[in-house]
């Protein structure tokens, strides 16, 4: 197995477990302690995991989605309800996972659109509604934030010709760009806006500043940043800089 193939396979691993152990990887991946330590010292070089007695282990915990949604749920609610006013009939779109994304879903159920998710509470939420087509992306189930990550088919996004991709990011700042706080999701959240023609990025104004595990796209590739209140002034320059049409919520 070439080196590349070998330390993403592992990585995946290792999130999925969250923690292991030298021997269990020498094991899992039959090859020499020495290999797996070279391995693990490049994942430990990206900040996403840390070294522990005898192995290695992600090195930050997701928050669990009921303890996010509940902070900040008005400035989540306008976002959302901003972002519908964005989505039009023959539409296809694609509704990230968040607490703040999520929000969309009661102001844009009269549209005739295709909705592709990852989200469990989009899936769940979109069945009474006849006039949306729903595309789920399975995958490996993250229940801390009620959806799907890591899909080894992620690849059939090349064949989705997405109109607009409503984002949720952990945190956004001008060195790590926009961040996400499970590895699970980053690998789909950086095809989708690869995919998609328009990008809107929908975070509350707690986000500017705060930055998660990983970072999947820089903000030069988002188009509209929908928040609740004006950013500081050094958030409106980098907004500006990088020609993102900022929209405060109302």
């Amino acid at each position: 197995m070439i080196k590349e193939k070998r330390i993403k396979q592992l990585e995946e691993y290792v999130v999925k477990q969250e923690s292991a152990s030298l021997d269990e990887l020498v094991k899992e991946f039959n090859v020499s302690k020495n290999t797996i330590r070279r391995d693990l010292q490049e994942l430990v070089n990206t900040g996403a995991f840390k070294k522990v007695y005898g192995g290695i282990a992600v090195n930050q915990k997701l928050e669990p989605y009921h303890e996010r949604e509940v902070r900040n749920h008005h400035g989540k609610r306008i976002i959302g309800r901003t972002a519908a006013t964005f989505v039009e009939d023959g539409d296809i779109i694609f509704i990230d996972s968040g607490t703040t994304t999520t929000e969309m879903l009661n102001h844009i159920k009269e549209k005739h659109i295709t909705i592709i998710t990852n989200n469990i509470d989009i899936i769940v939420g979109s069945l009474p509604y006849e006039n949306f087509t729903i595309i789920t992306i399975g995958g490996v189930l993250e229940r801390k934030t009620k959806s799907f990550g890591i899909n080894n088919n992620i690849e059939i996004l090349n064949t989705y010709n997405i109109n607009k991709a409503f984002m949720a990011s952990t945190g956004i700042t001008p060195t790590n760009g926009i961040t996400n706080a499970s590895l699970l999701e980053t690998e789909l959240k950086r095809k989708i806006v690869e995919r998609s023609k328009t990008i809107y990025l929908l975070v509350d104004h707690n986000k500017f500043g705060q930055y998660g595990l990983t970072t999947y796209c820089e903000l030069n590739k988002v188009n509209y940043l929908i928040t609740d209140k004006m950013p500081s002034l050094e958030y409106q320059n980098l907004v500006a800089e990088n020609n993102v049409k900022l929209v405060i919520a109302e």
